[in-house]
């Protein structure tokens, strides 16, 4: 590991999480169309503008009087205003926060996404920092054999020939430790893209535990938890309640709204005179049943909308249960058993090796088996974590941590 690399202060997953909530383009984006939303609140709560007429009429220059053109003018104003019945203005702005509900909850289902990303990405850093230690570790282990073959090989226990592949071996340890050191910096290269950081990789790490947890909730448990957090299963419910305020505006837009005016003017011998009017529409053709009729589908579409997302929601919840179920089984026989059993194998045919009670080949078949349970256990809680997070992704909320 690099000096700048030591040098970083490693993050945690609640940092990590913290810096892409604050960085995230996509999310701000996300913000700013729910802030868009509320702004169409306004708009739809706006009442009518009323309406102003000035009209000067009998201007007449040429008759009878030329000189005085404006002895007959007649000035009239009037004033014109449409009241809106039925509450419409009150059922637009209940449409339009409806409307922000969704956009707001679609911006936390974006969220879940993209930390759902992000966690993976997180766990194939840490994973690749797992394999990097236990390639490290293996390799250390290996040099210390051959120092201690190297004095058996001055002392004419072992022959140059044994020696010399003992030493090409070593080639293997090498290249899983360079390798590893590849994929640690690839994971951080990956992580840094998804916080949109300009911090160098080698000024950035990450910290957190690399092991798995048996603690498990009960599935019905996670149905109900995913009912109430799940960001796609409210945008569906509050799709209903949308498409609802949306029908009881069709209805509201069928009736009759009357448009008041008033008007004063001049008309000689009259000084000054003062009228008023109302004109009220004939609702007789169109009396709005298009969007009537529309509206009143769209509640039962969103209605089915609403069951298909929740089949999938328990569906995704029972498989990644499954997933991890599994996974646990299996690391819990490598815990309890094939770990200690693949170690104290090593061990011992490294000792006889040493002493001469074992073939050079079994020596080798013995650490490559002990490197090989190794990889394949932090395989198996790289599967556990990816199962974990995909088990947090189908819940809505980080069930396990």
């Amino acid at each position: 590991m690099s000096a700048g690399a030591a040098a970083a202060q490693a993050l945690s997953w609640q940092q990590v999480r913290d810096q892409f909530e604050s960085n995230n383009p996509a999310l701000k984006a996300a913000q700013l169309g729910v802030d868009e939303a509320r702004a169409q609140e306004i708009t739809a709560y706006l009442r009518p503008n009323p309406t102003v007429t000035a009209t000067l009429d009998q201007f007449n220059p040429f008759w009878p009087d030329p000189y005085r053109p404006l002895g007959e003018l007649l000035p009239l104003v009037s004033t014109s205003y449409l009241h809106e019945r039925e509450g419409k203005r009150e059922l637009r702005l209940e449409s339009a926060k409806k409307g922000t509900e969704i956009t707001a909850s679609q911006r936390a289902d974006l969220e879940r996404n993209l930390l759902f990303n992000l966690r993976g990405a997180f766990i194939q850093a840490l994973q690749a920092k797992a394999v990097l230690g236990v390639a490290q570790d293996s390799l250390s282990y290996y040099d210390r054999l051959l120092d201690v073959s190297r004095g058996r090989l001055s002392a004419g226990d072992i022959s140059q020939v044994d020696m010399q592949r003992l030493e090409l071996q070593r080639v293997q340890y090498e290249s899983d430790v360079e390798t590893a050191r590849i994929n640690v910096r690839n994971a951080k290269i990956q992580l840094l893209q998804l916080l949109n950081s300009k911090t160098p990789v080698d000024q950035f790490d990450i910290s957190g535990s690399f092991d798995y947890s048996e603690s498990l909730l009960r599935p019905d448990e996670l149905h109900r938890m995913a009912v109430a957090s799940r960001p796609d299963l409210a945008v569906a419910a509050q799709a209903i309640d949308k498409a609802s305020a949306d029908h009881r505006v069709a209805i509201a837009n069928g009736s009759a709204d009357p448009t008041f005016s008033i008007d004063a003017g001049r008309n000689p011998p009259i000084p000054v005179y003062i009228g008023g009017s109302v004109s009220i529409p004939l609702r007789i053709f169109d009396r709005n049943q298009g969007e009537k009729a529309r509206t009143e589908i769209e509640i039962h579409r969103t209605q089915q909308l609403q069951t298909a997302a929740e089949a999938q929601a328990m569906a995704d919840i029972d498989s990644a249960f499954s997933s991890l179920n599994g996974a646990v089984s299996l690391l819990r026989a490598y815990r309890t058993k094939y770990l200690a059993e693949a170690g104290q194998v090593r061990d011992t045919i490294a000792f006889a090796y040493q002493n001469g009670g074992a073939s050079l080949l079994e020596f080798l078949n013995a650490q490559n088996d002990y490197r090989g349970i190794r990889m394949n256990y932090l395989s198996l809680v790289g599967s556990w974590f990816n199962a974990a997070n995909q088990l947090n992704f189908a819940v809505g909320r980080e069930v396990i941590p």
